[in-house]
């Protein structure tokens, strides 16, 4: 009997299924390979940092199927914080199931009352130009393409 999605924050033993998503989606999106001790240590990081953000699982039938990372962004324009979406993976097998669109709702649901005091004035997310599935997904939920270009410097 196919049980329904269940969406949960991450915990530390969550590191393993968490890597794999993260390797996963850097070959998807970039078609590299980065070390696994960095992915793992990045994700560890954040697993045991609280005040950098947290993960959302998505599971079903006892298995993860998606995740998803929030991190923060003060505005100082707006009195309150941007939550940003990053390392968004639903697994090959579950994709086109609304397993994002879960997640995203369950975001939202979080942001009316974060636990921290603040709140949170918006949601952003980046997504490659040529993810034009991703796109059309994220602005049938409602998003908007930015004003903004991303410009960055990597060390």
């Amino acid at each position: 009997m196919e049980q329904e999605l269940l969406i949960r924050r991450g915990e530390l033993q969550d590191l393993d299924i968490l890597v794999e998503f993260n390797q996963a989606l850097i070959y998807e999106t970039e078609k590299k390979q980065l070390p696994v001790n960095v992915i793992t240590g990045g994700v560890e990081t954040l697993l045991k940092t609280p005040s950098l953000g947290f993960y959302l699982l998505a599971e079903k039938n006892h298995q993860v199927v998606g995740s998803l990372m929030i991190t923060t962004e003060w505005s100082d324009w707006r009195n309150g914080l941007y939550w940003w979406i990053q390392s968004v993976y639903v697994h090959q097998d579950f994709r086109r199931q609304g397993i994002f669109r879960t997640l995203y709702k369950f975001v939202k649901q979080q942001a009316e009352n974060p636990g921290n005091g603040l709140k949170v004035c918006g949601f952003r997310l980046y997504v490659e130009r040529e993810n034009t599935v991703a796109q059309k997904t994220y602005q049938a939920l409602g998003m908007k393409e930015s004003y903004y270009h991303i410009y960055e410097e990597l060390k």
